[in-house]
């Protein structure tokens, strides 16, 4: 894959945008159906599927151009990737999933993985500090990977007896016929879906990536917005999808699940691969990794207002995505209305983060209320 180099542009590059996103709808249609199948037959929670196998699956593109990235000394994609598709799997990705259909969020993740989201996101600021991630943080980083997935796998043993008859309903109008096929088969469908979703994502990031090539646009803000966007498109298929089939648990777990893969595998591994480990600049730290922690931070208090992302929610996420990649290529290209739309971002945010968090402590309040009764 090329990064920052001026290229032609042709008719197959528009080609390969719609073929690619054909393979996406497939893909993901393919990938919720045998992940749903397997958790219906093996008893594990749709949300711990939603967590592992569709999450690092959807995330397959992200490791592959970051760590190619890395590996070819283009440290700036490999961290653009990472950071601008963590913020757009929370603005956007489930912006979308919860305006098609209001998001249900199981008390599971919210006590558990998003606050340990957080709680990476934050590591991984502070890492970023001395503008660089070395080696060493990301052996650090990779281990956290690996120990996260022992963790899922032993809860999903543990909560294997405790499936409910909720998931079973929405699984069985997901997949029809799916779960009497034989397990092989089910397992043959995750494995088809994730490489018609791999293809179909390197096809979109390619054309992509050449149109931008072509304007001159920075490796980095390439990676922020183009390649982000991209390598996203999986996760953006197969949310979008989980929700309009009723499987919400895999379209947050998806997100959750990914956003924990990029910064812990995805990030982890090219710091280890890349041959001076990972560059940052005082600009990312000041604006690119600050506005991914502040969506993520701000997940905790849209889910604690009854564990749901209603779709006015939606709305205002996906509204801030479009003003945040606005400013990027705005920036990007010197325009004086990046000294308009900065200001007024630093004053939404705050007001909208306050706006969450006053509906994310009453929907605490009325959780607690109603566990007392």
């Amino acid at each position: 894959m090329r990064f920052g180099h001026t290229v032609a542009v042709t008719v197959w590059t528009f080609v390969a945008l719609v073929i690619g996103l054909i393979a996406l709808v497939l893909g993901a249609e393919l990938l919720v159906k045998g992940a749903a199948s397997v958790a219906t037959r093996l008893g594990i929670p749709p949300v711990i599927v939603g967590l592992t196998v569709v999450a690092f699956g959807t995330s397959a593109p992200e490791f592959a151009v970051s760590i190619g990235a890395a590996t070819s000394g283009k440290a700036d994609v490999a961290f653009g990737n990472v950071v601008g598709s963590n913020i757009g799997n929370i603005l956007l990705i489930l912006g979308a999933a919860a305006i098609v259909g209001a998001l249900t969020v199981s008390q599971r993740i919210v006590r558990l993985d998003i606050p340990l989201l957080i709680g990476v996101s934050i590591v991984v600021m502070a890492i970023s500090l001395d503008n660089e991630i070395g080696r060493v943080d990301g052996a650090v980083l990779f281990a956290g990977i690996i120990g996260y997935t022992l963790w899922l796998v032993r809860a999903a043993r543990s909560e294997r007896s405790e499936v409910v008859e909720e998931y079973q309903d929405s699984i069985d109008e997901l997949e029809g016929s799916t779960v009497e096929r034989p397990l092989a088969a089910q397992i043959a469908l995750i494995v088809a879906g994730l490489v018609v979703l791999v293809a179909g994502s390197q096809l979109l990031v390619t054309s992509a990536t050449d149109v931008a090539g072509a304007l001159g646009i920075s490796d980095l803000v390439i990676g922020l917005t183009v390649v982000a966007i991209g390598t996203s498109l999986p996760e953006l298929a197969t949310s979008l999808l989980a929700a309009l089939r009723g499987q919400r648990d895999i379209a947050v777990g998806n997100v959750v699940g990914s956003n924990l893969f990029n910064l812990l595998g995805v990030l982890g591994a090219s710091a280890l691969l890349a041959p001076d480990g990972i560059a940052v600049s005082d600009a990312s730290i000041r604006l690119d990794l600050v506005v991914m922690l502040a969506a993520t931070l701000v997940l905790l208090p849209i889910v604690w207002s009854g564990f749901r992302i209603e779709r006015w929610e939606g709305a205002v996420l996906v509204a801030f995505y479009v003003a945040f990649v606005t400013y990027l290529v705005l920036d990007a290209n010197d325009h004086d209305a990046t000294s308009v739309l900065g200001p007024a971002m630093l004053f939404a945010i705050p007001l909208a983060g306050l706006g969450f968090g006053v509906a994310g402590w009453q929907g605490w309040r009325r959780h607690r209320n109603s566990s007392q009764v």
